[in-house]
């Protein structure tokens, strides 16, 4: 890693408790009580309205479970690897081990019987749908350019070799009937 990507990451890790102390993310944890790749809050959603493929309708206020990538603890991660290939395959099964956790997560949510599924919004969405979400274009154009703006500072410090402008970032959904079918 070069010196200024070195110094960016240091600096993003210092950020990192402040961010997770005001976004009132929660880690999910695994079996063995190990914080997950997985960070979440309840959240009301504000987009328009979707229907997945299985009939869930998401409307404006519907309370999903809002998921975030840890993304310091991924980019330490990811810097192991040479190759796009094992960094997405490395995210990809991740992912899949975090989904269970998820599931146990909500289902001991106070709210569990209110949530209507789960959102997260995303660049790498490439083989989401193996993994049962569902992409959706995100339609506010300076709500998609913000979230834009929140994803570089991965891509500078990971130097991705594939171009993050020309990726749009996505919402991805998938019901709470789905997840518990697929991972619970």
């Amino acid at each position: 890693m070069g010196r200024l990507r070195y110094c960016f990451f240091k600096f993003w890790c210092l950020l990192d408790p402040i961010y997770y102390l005001c976004s009132r993310l929660e880690y999910v944890r695994d079996k063995e009580n190990n914080r997950d790749i997985f960070r979440v809050r309840l959240t009301k959603y504000k987009g328009r309205q979707i229907i997945l493929s299985d009939g869930t309708k998401i409307k404006k206020n519907d309370l999903l479970l809002k998921i975030h990538l840890h993304n310091v603890y991924l980019m330490k991660e990811l810097n192991h690897f040479k190759s796009e290939i094992q960094k997405g395959r490395y995210i990809y099964s991740k992912t899949e081990k975090g989904l269970p956790n998820i599931v146990q997560y909500l289902r001991n949510h106070s709210q569990f019987h209110n949530v209507k599924g789960i959102i997260g919004i995303t660049i790498l969405n490439k083989g989401s749908e193996r993994l049962g979400f569902e992409t959706f274009a995100i339609q506010n154009p300076f709500y998609k350019w913000y979230k834009l703006l929140t994803f570089t500072p991965m891509y500078l410090i990971i130097q991705y070799r594939f171009d993050s402008l020309k990726r749009p970032p996505k919402y991805l959904m998938m019901s709470k009937e789905k997840l518990l079918k697929l991972y619970g």
